[in-house]
């Protein structure tokens, strides 16, 4: 299921947006400014944005452009007022993938949605992983893939793209220390300009979910370095 992330101040609209999506099977969080949709999006691995231009506290375009800073791969499609050409201009120079101009029907609204998510698992998959194969086993638990999933005897626990990303990369290296830029520009892209404290957050939730099948020992702390898998 695609995890995706709206911003649109006002609440019909953002409530028809929610169903909309939702009943395609689409996970949705949702934000009524460009603030709260930042710290959203802080807190989750997104697959898709949807940003209105005009909202409160940051506007779409500062949301698309901090957004597209952080995460290269990420979809980011902009709302846009009809006839406003300046503002499909200026969101697809700041990073924005694709528009839809208000009013739109629900079906270019999934099609869009649809094509953006396309583009975005492309980019995702353009790299050495893509020959991993579908089940990775480690001990104690397998991951997978396709089904952003790990499991083992004791249960299943769902994993976001950022998270595959990190057990792909300790998959491909075991027993490595492996230092936290060279994670960080495998799951967040070399243009990240972020602090190591996100991937931190990142192993420390990794972590979690594994605890909760069962599995204590995985990740070794390097200090001063990284991560092992052990």
């Amino acid at each position: 299921m695609a995890r995706i992330l709206i911003a649109e101040d006002d609440p019909s609209i953002r409530a028809g947006l929610i169903d909309t999506l939702e009943s395609e099977g689409y996970r949705v969080s949702a934000a009524s400014d460009g603030a709260e949709a930042l710290a959203l999006y802080s807190q989750d691995d997104y697959d898709l944005a949807l940003l209105d231009i005009m909202m409160p506290k940051r506007d779409g375009y500062a949301v698309c452009q901090e957004i597209r800073r952080q995460n290269p791969d990420v979809a980011i499609l902009i709302l846009t007022a009809k006839g406003q050409e300046i503002d499909k201009v200026l969101g697809l120079k700041l990073g924005a993938d694709d528009y839809i101009t208000k009013p739109f029907g629900i079906q270019e609204l999934l099609a869009r949605v649809e094509a953006g998510l396309r583009r975005s698992r492309r980019s995702h998959t353009s790299d050495q992983s893509a020959d991993l194969p579908d089940c990775l086993e480690f001990d104690g638990f397998q991951v997978a893939r396709k089904a952003y999933e790990i499991k083992n005897g004791v249960g299943v626990v769902a994993i976001s793209a950022r998270e595959m990303k990190l057990l792909e990369t300790f998959y491909q290296h075991p027993g490595e220390a492996l230092s936290r830029d060279t994670l960080l520009n495998v799951a967040w892209g070399i243009d990240y300009y972020g602090t190591t404290r996100t991937l931190d957050q990142h192993v420390a939730q990794l972590r979690k979910k594994l605890t909760s099948i069962g599995v204590e020992s995985f990740l070794k702390t390097i200090h001063g370095v990284g991560y092992r898998y052990r």
